[in-house]
């Protein structure tokens, strides 16, 4: 999903993530932290980098091919 606007980076929502959507979070400049829309999730962004990690953990092979399996 691209970018909407210049400014503060956006990531994903790491709840709808792990659901397998990739919905982008909003910045909230005034309370400093990130929102989503459709979850209703917020937190501060080391919160929001640190869940995202652990979502890229179910992710790490899928680029790797797997020919056995011992």
């Amino acid at each position: 999903m691209s970018q909407s606007g210049k400014g503060r980076l956006n990531y994903r929502c790491p709840s709808c993530f792990m659901r397998d959507l990739d919905i982008d979070m909003f910045y909230d400049k005034d309370r400093d932290e990130y929102y989503c829309l459709r979850c209703q999730y917020t937190g501060n962004e080391k919160d929001v980098l640190e869940k995202n990690e652990m979502a890229r953990f179910r992710y790490r092979n899928m680029l790797k091919r797997i020919t056995t399996f011992d």
